[in-house]
């Protein structure tokens, strides 16, 4: 956990599970309720996503997970630890969940990517918002994603999913359900937040 320091909240799901926006809404809320809270997101370095996007798709999952592990750890160094020890409430957007169930489902064996990602700090929360990769993939192409090519492919798609709900098997993430109206999943994110937490009550 990261300590009485500060918070680390993480977001996690498929693109078009509505992440962006509940993590935003979160941070807003905190924020009208006296905490000072960030929005950040991964993958995080413009010139790491540039090279991603130019040869990730040629040199497949190991270069990805190498990239976004790197890409992780100035994220980490640069801004989610500082945040921390000035106390804040970070709300992150994506985290190192997203390598295990997209690297994951290009094969790349899942105790490789725990190892490459030891660095990590462990949130004190992580809700996974659940949505079916065909929904996901119909939502997306009314919004943005900073890389496109990751989630083109509906059974590409699925297999992310699975991973993402093994997870919440063991333990490492909370499912909500997010094919629920928005509010109702802000409800319970929120609600969510203030039992593990004891913010947002």
């Amino acid at each position: 956990m990261v300590g009485d320091e500060g918070k680390l909240i993480v977001l996690e799901g498929i693109d078009g599970a509505g992440k962006t926006t509940v993590a935003k809404t979160l941070v807003n809320e905190l924020k009208r309720k006296g905490f000072n809270a960030l929005y950040t997101y991964e993958p995080f370095d413009r010139e790491l996503i540039s090279i991603l996007n130019k040869k990730g798709s040629v040199l497949g999952g190991i270069f990805e997970a190498l990239i976004m592990a790197a890409d992780r750890y100035n994220h980490i160094e640069c801004l989610v630890k500082p945040a921390l020890r000035a106390g804040m409430v970070v709300v992150m957007d994506r985290y190192y969940y997203s390598s295990l169930a997209y690297q994951g489902a290009h094969g790349v064996p899942l105790e490789w990517i725990r190892t490459l990602n030891n660095f990590a700090l462990r949130p004190d929360l992580a809700i996974y918002l659940d949505v079916p990769e065909e929904v996901g993939l119909l939502r997306k192409k009314r919004s943005t994603t900073r890389i496109p090519y990751l989630e083109s492919s509906k059974e590409f798609t699925r297999k992310a999913r699975q991973i993402y709900l093994e997870l919440v098997k063991n333990g490492e993430l909370v499912l909500v359900d997010g094919t629920q109206e928005l509010d109702k999943v802000i409800l319970e994110c929120k609600k969510l937040i203030c039992s593990k937490l004891g913010l947002l009550c």
